[in-house]
């Protein structure tokens, strides 16, 4: 179960403010989303998501064949800065054609009870990650491999949210440690650090691909190659 109640969107924000040292206030401005977003390192989707304020409904429309592969995350990684630059630059550059995004309407698998597990599985919903494709993404990312199922458990609230798999929500959301332990009150497994440049880069580029169609993140991970020179 979590390990500790879920509190009011009001405290969830205010412990996120105190983990980098802003004042809370209630409601949000949106200069203090807009603050916590550059300070945090979560999008300002999240921290609505965070807040329980109305996400925008263009934000959940997706591809759901698409999201991040793992051809393009392990390829993402590898690559050098001036790599990696140039394939979110290139991500950033594409739109899907009209037509092909629909809403994302959440399987009854994916109906959540209120808790920090079900908030951190609709952050990467955000980013086009189902289950699967979140355990892919973070084995990749933090070397914490799951089952689908696990991840799928932790939203549930029937597995715990411990310092294990906060490590490997922080890097597949690009972000530090200390600010999941914040936010959610568990205590990580060890001296919160700055996550590595490529983590932060890749996890960009999850962003940047999230609402791309499937034969684009495909152009995009053979373009991954090409710039590793594989």
């Amino acid at each position: 179960m979590e390990p500790s109640a879920y509190p009011e969107p009001d405290v969830r924000l205010a412990r996120l403010a105190q983990v980098v040292g802003l004042p809370a206030t209630w409601p949000p401005t949106d200069k203090l989303l807009d603050e916590l977003a550059k300070r945090t390192g979560l999008r300002t989707h999240d921290l609505l998501l965070i807040a329980d304020l109305p996400v925008p409904a263009t934000a959940w429309l997706f591809d759901e064949t698409a999201g991040a592969s793992s051809s393009m995350v392990s390829r993402s990684l590898a690559l050098p800065p001036s790599g990696r630059h140039l394939l979110r630059t290139r991500a950033r550059s594409m739109t899907a054609p009209a037509g092909t995004l629909t809403p994302w309407k959440p399987r009854p698998y994916e109906q959540y009870p209120l808790g920090f597990g079900s908030l951190l599985l609709r952050m990467l919903a955000l980013r086009n990650l189902n289950w699967s494709g979140a355990a892919k993404v973070m084995c990749l990312m933090s070397g914490v491999c799951k089952a689908a199922s696990t991840i799928g458990a932790v939203g549930r609230g029937a597995k715990e949210l411990d310092a294990e798999m906060l490590d490997g929500f922080a890097a597949t959301l690009g972000i530090r440690v200390a600010v999941l332990a914040g936010l959610t009150d568990v205590r990580p497994s060890a001296e919160p650090c700055e996550p590595a440049p490529e983590v932060v880069d890749t996890a960009l580029l999850i962003w940047e691909v999230r609402q791309l169609t499937w034969d684009q993140e495909g152009a995009l991970a053979e373009y991954a190659q090409v710039l590793g020179g594989t």
